[in-house]
Order: structure tokens, then C-alpha cells, then sequence
């Protein structure tokens, strides 16, 4: 049973299961075209928590099977339950809130509910190869859904359009699976990984 640290923002009560660091492989399984593009990967996630509102989050991976493991990708962002922020919010850019900081209990986290029963979340991940992905979905207890709401991509990226996420927490394991449409495919299947906590 997960039981949220009292210390941490009541804000991230509903997403708080993730924090912390996981550790684990995955198979990238990617066709484009007629070729099948597949490989092996080690991967390091980390989600913590600063005192907002919100989670940190990175990703680090590295593909298994050869002689010594090669860097592959790397992603940074942020979680967050997905509400309109207001005078007690900070920002935008570091202006301080001018109101009493909102949603300090559970209690009125949960007014937060959306009418299935879940959290709605907004996800921003962003890729140092150019690509900066804001995500929307929703996180019922131990699964979130995200969505890809849009792509933005330097004039040097490669091409990538859209994108889905599905995270579990699966007998003390974080699973996820990614589908992408890009390179001029259509939304498929992409990688997926087992990751445990790390000690």
C-alpha cells in the first residue's frame, strides 16, 4: 500500500505513486514502411517532487546488447493535475502568487474529479533532439492515459506528429507503453518497459 508522504503538496496526492526512481529494460518495436525497426533498451526514470504542484520527471535509456551499453535518448518534464491556476499560483515566468495557495487538503484535491471518476493531467516532455510534446489525459488510480495535445518541433527535428502513453503500476512494477506517429507513419505502436524501484 502507498500512503502519500505528509510533507508533499496535497496537489500531487493522485500522481504521488510515481515518485521516485525506477529502473528496468524495454524492446522498441517500431515499423516504418515494410522495415521493422527493433531493439533492446535499459531505461532510468526519476520522478520528484520540489514543494509545487507539480512532478519532475526524466528519463534517461540505453540500448542492450552489444559490448557496452549506448546512449539512446533522454527526456525531461512535468506532471501536473490539470486545473486553471490563479492568484495563488506563481507565475507567469517567477511573479509570486498574490493569493492563499489553493487545494492544500485532500479533501479539496478531490473536488478535482473529473465526471468518469479520475484526475485530468497535463504532461509536458521535452526531447533535447527538438521535439517538445504537451500531453492531456487523466489518471485513475494506478494507470494514466496521456494523449499528445501537440507537437512542436525545431526546424531541425525529425519529423514526429503525435503521440499516446499508458503508465501502470503493476504488482510494484511501473509498465508503460508508447505509440508515436512519425516519419510518416501513423500513430503505432513504439516501445514499451518493465521498470522497478530502485533501491
Amino acid at each position: 500500500m502507498f500512503t502519500l508522504d505528509p510533507s508533499l503538496p496535497a496537489e500531487i496526492g493522485p500522481i504521488s505513486w510515481l515518485i521516485g526512481v525506477w529502473e528496468g529494460s524495454g524492446v522498441i518495436d517500431y515499423k516504418v514502411g515494410e522495415e521493422h525497426r527493433s531493439a533492446e533498451f535499459g531505461q532510468r526514470i526519476s520522478f520528484s517532487n520540489d514543494g509545487l504542484g507539480y512532478l519532475n520527471y526524466s528519463s534517461f535509456t540505453w540500448l542492450l546488447g552489444t559490448d557496452a551499453p549506448s546512449p539512446l535518448a533522454a527526456e525531461t518534464g512535468y506532471w501536473r493535475i490539470a486545473r486553471p491556476l490563479g492568484d495563488g499560483d506563481a507565475g507567469p515566468g517567477m511573479l509570486p502568487p498574490t493569493a492563499a495557495r489553493p487545494y492544500q487538503t485532500a479533501e479539496s484535491v478531490e473536488t478535482l474529479r473529473n465526471a468518469s471518476g479520475a484526475f485530468e493531467l497535463e504532461v509536458s516532455i521535452v526531447h533535447p533532439d527538438g521535439v517538445s510534446e504537451i500531453y492531456l489525459g487523466e489518471a485513475n488510480g494506478p494507470r494514466i492515459d496521456l494523449a499528445t495535445d501537440a507537437v512542436v518541433r525545431t526546424a531541425g527535428a525529425k519529423e514526429y506528429t503525435a503521440a499516446t502513453r499508458l503508465y501502470g503500476l503493476v504488482e510494484g512494477h511501473l509498465l508503460w507503453a508508447w505509440d508515436m506517429a512519425a516519419l510518416g507513419q501513423e500513430l503505432r505502436s513504439h516501445a514499451s518497459a518493465r521498470l522497478a524501484r530502485a533501491e
